[in-house]
C-alpha cells in the first residue's frame, strides 16, 4: 500500500463499551502502531457520551476499524475469525502471549503443534482471537 492510498480491505471490530481500551492495549503491543482517528458520541446521541462512535487504528502498519456498539447483540467475537501474527522472535511471541492472554482464554497454549514449533492461540480479555506464531 503506497502512502495516501486507502486500504481496500479493513478488519472491523465491534465492541460494546471497550473499544478505546482495546485499541490502547493493541497499539502498545506492536511497533508502527497508533490510533489514527477517533470520533466519540456526544451528548444526546445514540451511544454513551464519550464512547467510540468510530475509530481507525493501525497495528504494525495494518489498518483496523472499531466501534462501541450502542445496540446490545446476542453475538460477540468468535475464534472462527482471528488475527494471525507472525512473530519475529521468541521474546516477541512470549510478550504478546503474556499480554493478550491476560484475563482472556487460552485456546491452544504456547507449544509445539507439528505445524509450528512455537504457536499459541488466545482470546484476549475483549474476546478478540489471536493466533501467535514463530515461523
Amino acid at each position: 500500500m503506497t502512502e495516501g492510498t486507502p486500504q481496500k480491505l479493513t478488519t472491523f471490530l465491534m465492541f460494546e463499551g471497550r473499544a478505546e481500551e482495546a485499541m490502547t492495549l493493541y497499539t502498545s503491543l506492536f511497533a508502527d502502531s497508533k490510533v489514527l482517528n477517533i470520533t466519540r458520541y456526544g451528548p444526546n446521541e445514540a451511544g454513551a457520551e464519550g464512547s467510540v462512535q468510530h475509530a481507525t487504528f493501525s497495528l504494525a502498519g495494518q489498518q483496523f476499524m472499531c466501534i462501541d456498539s450502542y445496540v446490545s447483540h446476542a453475538f460477540t467475537f468468535t475464534p472462527a475469525t482471528s488475527i494471525y501474527v507472525q512473530c519475529a522472535d521468541d521474546a516477541e511471541l512470549k510478550r504478546l502471549h503474556a499480554e493478550l492472554s491476560k484475563d482472556g482464554d487460552e485456546l491452544m497454549p504456547l507449544d509445539n503443534y507439528g505445524f509450528s514449533t512455537r504457536f499459541a492461540w488466545v482470546n484476549d480479555r475483549f474476546g478478540v482471537s489471536w493466533q501467535l506464531n514463530l515461523p
